[in-house]
């Protein structure tokens, strides 16, 4: 995977930019690919001077700067398994993930806390920075392209996050992307607008672009929900990409007739559903392409609209080319069936696919439970027209979608266990309108707690001492009783 992604568009681009860092107006750091290649193989030979061992586990804790790939891809290239991990985790979630993994490494950046026990390796900044100035470089680490290349983990039913193992051939999986969704080629310019540390930013702010030997921007500056045309404009992209947050804020508080994007070929939107009246907003504004996909931790994007995919308003799009999904018969999934077109049911992506991962982390029921004969079964339903477009029809269990992020509403609610004044508790995701669905927890109060809003307060700060800025509960709704199935099962869809 580093050979592909870093190694070989170091060897016939190497003075093209690979990374570039934006920090403000007229401040960026850049590296050339020759000069990601050669950081790359020095962390991974440090790493190796560690005394870690092919498939170990290198956990990483950083925020949004270039050591995060540098040691990413420096993992993988010494044989290791990175793990990437949010920086928005709480240093209890991060410890979670750390024990679960099982990982020897951990990189870890000064301000974000965690309690590393005993034998388990901290890296810092400066110790890349002395293995870069140290000389020692290690050859990217060439086998079986089934071998695990890195972990990522993703929200479950269970409430507890599971770890998604990803091989090498994922980064030459993702191919389909390349002309199914963006349309990008060599020499292009990729700003994404999300963190390093999210798989989304991972995968297509860097890992396509680099295996393009394109250009991969990220911004690292003051919070400015603005500053994206700003940027498309100084440094001439081709490509954007993010949630449809971003540019919904960019509509709502912006104008784009001050925006230059004469650059931009294409934006591109993953994350969630993108609501039919922004695209319509956003195309009639700008005159950009906007290309939504459909995507999860287990396979990244599959279903898209692109350059060759027309767009259908209500619709992700069509399985990109090259990929084989499926509607499958949910009462019938022992002896999978698939559905014809027009039927809501399951939907499934073929085993075959390279891009998929090879199972969940320590947790063979739960990978079984998802690879039913020759299909990986997703918690989505959906549906298929005539034309092989997906009409979208939301989850089939219980996780969530909340601005972006696959949140497990047992988690939350597991959180939010023994707060003073609460009985009983639910969490759903709660559509504010404007196509914008936040954390809600549902709450029904003790006898003795007679102050709501001192209620509600203790809640959130709970919240805030346990969870995810990205999980916590934006909203707290006071109710007499949960609803509840006669087995005693809460029922999420009459909360809402």
């Amino acid at each position: 995977m580093s050979a592909y992604c870093v190694g070989d568009p170091a060897a016939h681009a190497p003075d093209r930019d690979a990374l570039v860092v934006v920090h403000g107006p007229g401040d960026d750091s850049r590296w050339t690919f020759a000069e990601v290649d050669d950081v790359v193989r020095a962390v991974a030979a440090g790493l190796l001077g560690l005394g870690l061992q092919s498939g170990d586990r290198v956990l990483l804790r950083m925020g949004n700067r270039a050591h995060f790939p540098f040691v990413f891809f420096g993992a993988i290239a010494a044989g290791l398994v990175a793990v990437p991990t949010s920086a928005q985790l709480t240093a209890d979630e991060a410890a979670g993930l750390l024990a679960d993994s099982g990982a020897r490494a951990v990189a870890l950046d000064p301000d974000l806390d965690l309690a590393v026990p005993q034998g388990i390796s901290v890296i810092t900044s400066d110790d890349v920075g002395r293995w870069v100035a140290d000389g020692e470089r290690a050859e990217h680490d060439l086998g079986d392209p089934a071998r695990p290349a890195f972990i990522t983990y993703t929200s479950g039913t269970t409430g507890r996050p599971k770890g998604v193992v990803h091989a090498h051939r994922s980064a030459w999986g993702r191919r389909p992307m390349y002309r199914g969704w963006y349309g990008l080629g060599e020499g292009d310019v990729m700003l994404h607008a999300g963190a390093l540390n999210w798989t989304y930013t991972l995968g297509v702010g860097l890992t396509d672009p680099w295996a393009n030997a394109a250009t991969a921007i990220v911004y690292d500056g003051p919070r400015d929900g603005l500053v994206w045309p700003r940027i498309v404009h100084s440094h001439k992209a081709t490509h954007l990409a993010a949630v449809p947050g971003v540019y919904r804020h960019l509509l709502r508080h912006g104008d784009p007739r001050e925006w230059d994007l004469s650059s931009l070929r294409t934006a591109l939107v993953a994350g969630e559903a993108l609501p039919t009246a922004l695209l319509e907003e956003w195309s009639a504004a700008t005159g950009v392409p906007l290309h939504e996909s459909l995507g999860m931790s287990e396979i990244s994007t599959f279903v898209s609209t692109g350059p060759g995919i027309p767009v259908r308003p209500g619709s992700p799009g069509r399985a990109q080319p090259g990929r084989r999904i499926a509607v499958l018969d949910p009462d019938e999934l022992d002896a999978p069936r698939e559905l014809p077109a027009g039927e809501v049911g399951r939907l499934a992506v073929h085993r075959s696919d390279p891009g998929l991962m090879l199972g969940y982390w320590q947790r063979p029921e739960e990978t079984a439970e998802v690879l039913r004969g020759e299909w990986f079964v997703t918690g989505d339903l959906a549906e298929l027209d005539a034309d092989g477009y997906l009409t979208y029809h939301g989850r089939a269990d219980a996780v969530m979608n909340a601005m972006g992020y696959r949140v497990s509403p047992v988690e939350v609610e597991d959180a939010l266990a023994g707060v003073a004044g609460v009985a009983d508790v639910a969490v759903t995701a709660l559509d504010v309108g404007d196509g914008v669905s936040i954390v809600c927890a549902w709450v029904v109060p003790t006898p003795d707690a007679t102050d709501p809003e001192a209620l509600r307060d203790r809640v959130i700060e709970q919240a805030g001492q346990r969870l995810a800025a990205y999980k916590r509960p934006r909203e707290v709704r006071l109710v007499d009783a949960l609803p509840r199935t006669a087995n005693g099962k809460v029922v999420r869809r009459d909360l809402r």
